[in-house]
């Protein structure tokens, strides 16, 4: 878990609370003023690996229902938006949100569990940088439907592309419209907490539980709003128990066509690994399993931007002073985009390219 997963707040006596530490305060009171506190978690653009990672808790998630009333969650219950819009504003205690904003009903969502939740946590890389959902971003709407519908692995004879309203004979349908391109959470409205991880760990979305219930019960503190929580303030190179010399990279390869010494650090067999600018959390998963690191669990603490790190990172190992080699030794990277910005485009400088707007 985070290192400010249990920091007491900032506000001294007499000074003036934060909106974001009026929300915490008020959470943690709700179940001593009376009535049991209320959950819900909602599923935005991403592929529903974080609704798998929260069942994943196993016996634990009798814990959340012990606990909470569980009032909207959709993957796992009957519920409608005409329930939540008829909540009071601030009914919610605690709002897992999981994936990015990338149409007008993710949008119409962010903004509705915003007003009635007290807690809003942007849960998952998707809420919280934009993931794979954000590479996206680097091509128009047009451009991003034609890939999905009219690509040679599509039976589409008709070349049917879906269209935001279309008339039925039981009456007008319509569904959600692209925007330009894919938002983080924290993009479209005011975010309290970040809770990182491609799908977060299911252990640490426990001990995230864990500290939540006992700070309802007066137990504990909740962390200072706008931390990382279910994370580490580090980096999964520091996890990672590999061993690491001085790097000094010749050549990078793909890890298919190598057989990689198990115990050496991947970077310096020339496998592309982004643990040393990736904050730490996973318990470097991939990496003990012989797989690189990804990047899934975003910046490591205190980075700008995550994949101008990364690439410095990899520039000061590159063992040549000659631009030709350089060139060559950089061009073993075959996606240097979804390598360096696979799981942060969205939430990078970059955001995108200009031909998300065309």
């Amino acid at each position: 878990m985070s290192e400010n997963t249990t920091s007491p707040s900032p506000q001294s006596a007499g000074a003036a609370a934060t909106p974001q530490e009026d929300r915490a305060r008020e959470a943690s009171q709700q179940p001593r003023m009376g009535g049991k506190p209320k959950f819900a978690m909602y599923w935005a653009a991403s592929c529903g690996g974080c609704e798998i990672a929260v069942l994943n808790i196993h016996e634990k998630i009798l814990d959340v229902d012990a606990n909470f009333d569980v009032v909207f969650w959709p993957v796992a219950m009957d519920a409608k938006y005409k329930d939540v819009e008829a909540m009071a504003d601030g009914e919610i205690t605690l709002c897992l949100f999981n994936g990015g904003i990338r149409n007008d009903e993710n949008e119409h969502m962010a903004h509705l569990l915003r007003q009635k939740s007290k807690i809003l946590v942007a849960f998952g890389s998707c809420a919280n940088e934009g993931c794979v959902p954000a590479l996206a971003n680097l091509s128009s709407i047009k451009d991003v439907l034609a890939a999905a519908y009219q690509s040679p692995s599509t039976e589409n004879p008709q070349n049917i592309i879906p269209q935001p309203s279309w008339k039925a004979p039981e009456g007008e349908i319509h569904i959600p419209t692209l925007k330009p391109w894919l938002k983080t959470l924290d993009q479209e409205v005011d975010v309290d907490y970040y809770m990182p991880g491609c799908p977060p760990e299911s252990s640490q979305i426990a001990a995230v539980v864990d500290l939540v219930i006992q700070a309802l019960k007066g137990q504990a503190q909740l962390p200072l709003p706008k931390s990382v929580i279910g994370a580490g303030g580090s980096t999964v190179c520091d996890e990672c128990p590999r061993q690491r010399n001085i790097k000094k990279i010749k050549k990078f390869v793909r890890i298919q066509d190598i057989r990689p010494d198990p115990d050496l650090c991947l970077l310096e067999q020339g496998i592309l690994c982004s643990g040393l600018a990736t904050r730490s959390g996973c318990g470097a998963l991939c990496p003990k399993a012989g797989a690189p690191c990804v990047g899934c669990y975003g910046p490591a603490a205190g980075t700008l931007d995550y994949g101008a790190r990364l690439m410095s990172a990899v520039a000061s190992v590159i063992d040549s002073n000659d631009p030709q080699e350089i060139e060559r030794i950089l061009d073993g990277i075959p996606d240097p985009v979804g390598s360096f910005y696979r799981f942060n485009l969205a939430g990078s400088l970059l955001h995108g390219s200009k031909a998300a707007w065309t």
